[in-house]
């Protein structure tokens, strides 16, 4: 297994994680069928294929959503990444996705979504306008005390 220092340490990483983020909420709502069919079309992402948005207003939700995350993902990762595990783990997810039950199984039509992240501590300052979109919401909502702070869009 070979250890790779990325140019950007955890900038990159970090984007490597939101681009994932992006591509696996969207295959998750395909699958929950929350919108209609019509509304995806098949992509190849890590040779492998997903669904993607093709709505403008959804795709533009979920880009935005994730893409402020990336600034509390970076405050969380190194610059050292095992290349070899992290692209494993992240094709293993898609590969599993569409077998795990509790996440196949269709909601109701009138149900609604929304994206919750969790983390152990919040950037300083943001330097993202993306990252506004995201507001520490009441630990309380989290099964763990606050070891985490919950932050939603």
């Amino acid at each position: 297994m070979r250890i790779i220092q990325i140019e950007n340490g955890a900038g990159e990483t970090a984007r490597i994680l939101v681009e994932f983020l992006e591509v696996a909420i969207t295959s998750i709502v395909f699958l929950k069928g929350i919108y209609p069919p019509g509304a995806f079309e098949r992509r190849k992402y890590m040779n492998l294929v997903v669904h993607s948005a093709r709505h403008p207003e959804l795709r533009d939700y979920i880009h935005s959503a994730v893409s402020g995350l990336h600034p509390f993902i970076q405050k969380s990762y190194g610059s050292r990444v095992e290349e070899a595990d992290l692209e494993f783990s992240l094709r293993s997810f898609f590969i599993k996705l569409p077998f795990s039950e509790s996440l196949t199984r269709v909601l109701p039509q009138d149900c609604r979504w929304e994206i919750t992240a969790y983390f152990q501590s919040l950037p300083q300052a943001s330097t993202s306008k993306d990252a506004e979109l995201w507001i520490p919401t009441d630990t309380q909502q989290g099964q763990q005390p606050p070891l985490i702070t919950p932050i939603k869009s």
